[in-house]
């Protein structure tokens, strides 16, 4: 095996596409990188990293000429293994990777919900095309148990599904006090406020806008930061401001230094009432934050109390209001980093991956 590339949607600010790069830091194995749209921030940070990016300029989701040139893209590079990521990514991909003749096709599936993927209601139509193009893969890598039961609930055979989750690098959260002054300065926050966040795009089924209702009905020394972009950021700013609470309610836009925005908060609140991870939320209990969440499979999926800092609330203003109310009366603090999350360690996620890229590549 010499060479593999990657092929995903976009490369903005994203779950996906940071853990892509991530992965690429930790993978043996030479990389290249095409983004089908969207050469974001996330593209300039891979570039910098020495990973070769190529832009198809894709000019939407029927754009079928983008078959035939991606399909030549990967006959030119001779790849080993092509590996896919997000739901237009495998859809596009797996085809073309079988077009230019490589047998060992994987795909990630980062994003599948009950009823939702990547954040847009999921269709039969969806699910059929989907299901379709999987046939012409080798494996389907799902992100958690969860996601492995709904693949073999659509018909995906559980010979083809592997778990691989996402990875964290817990020492990179590592709490610091001089980072945290910084950051809280960089945002307008008061030194003493009770700082609440939220990290992930700005879409309703993150639920974001129960997180603002909750900590409206707080105190005024109790701020919210939203960190994140998407179709709903106008009407989660309105909503704080119908509610009194638009002045301690921060929209940070997208944010490439979690790190930085994790020092800066309290509390960290993931109110999804369907996550297929929960990668937000390891990465503030590698932070050392107290984490409350509707949704987590990945902390679910950790020995019982293996994670005491994560405490599972429902996903509505009260109960979080509630749960806030407890942590503004324990005040500000920092907690042990969970052993466990070593599970997720992301030289372990790329030793995983590494078995399934050899498992294909020996068919």
């Amino acid at each position: 095996m010499r060479r593999a590339l990657h092929i995903i949607t976009g490369l903005g600010v994203g779950g996906a596409e940071r853990q892509l790069r991530a992965l690429l830091r930790r993978l043996p194995l030479p990389c290249d990188v095409v983004t089908l749209t969207e050469p974001g921030q996330v593209a300039t940070e891979l570039v910098a990293d020495g990973v070769r990016v190529a832009h198809l300029g894709m000019r939407g989701n029927r754009d079928m000429t983008a078959l035939p040139r991606l399909a030549r893209l990967i006959r030119g590079g001779r790849y080993d293994v092509v590996h896919t990521h997000l739901y237009r990514a495998c859809v596009y991909g797996r085809v073309a990777a079988r077009m230019a003749g490589v047998r060992a096709v994987v795909a990630t599936e980062h994003s599948l919900g009950a009823r939702r993927i990547e954040g847009r209601p999921l269709t039969p139509s969806t699910r059929a095309l989907y299901l379709a193009t999987e046939r012409v893969g080798s494996a389907t890598v799902a992100v958690s148990h969860t996601v492995a039961r709904r693949l073999a609930d659509w018909g995906v055979p559980p010979r083809r599904i592997h778990l691989v989750p996402n990875g964290i690098e817990p020492a990179h959260f590592r709490f610091d006090p001089g980072a945290r002054a910084v950051a809280r300065a960089r945002l307008g926050l008061p030194d003493n406020a009770l700082v609440v966040g939220g990290v992930g795009r700005l879409v309703a089924g993150k639920r974001f806008g129960a997180l603002v209702r909750a900590v409206a009905a707080l105190p005024d020394d109790v701020w919210l930061v939203l960190a994140g972009e998407g179709p709903e950021r106008a009407a989660l700013r309105g909503l704080a401001a119908r509610l009194g609470a638009g002045r301690r309610v921060v929209l940070a836009g997208a944010c490439p230094d979690v790190r930085g925005l994790l020092g800066a908060l309290d509390v960290l609140v993931s109110p999804s009432r369907e996550e297929t991870f929960g990668l937000a939320v390891l990465e503030g209990l590698a932070a050392g934050l107290p984490v409350l969440y509707a949704a987590c499979p990945a902390v679910d999926e950790l020995p019982e109390g293996a994670a005491p800092g994560a405490r599972r609330v429902a996903s509505d203003p009260d109960a979080i209001a509630a749960a806030l109310r407890d942590e503004r009366a324990w005040g500000a603090r920092r907690l042990p980093v969970p052993e466990a999350l070593g599970r997720y360690g992301m030289e372990r996620v790329a030793r995983r991956l590494m078995d399934v890229y050899r498992g294909v590549c020996a068919r």
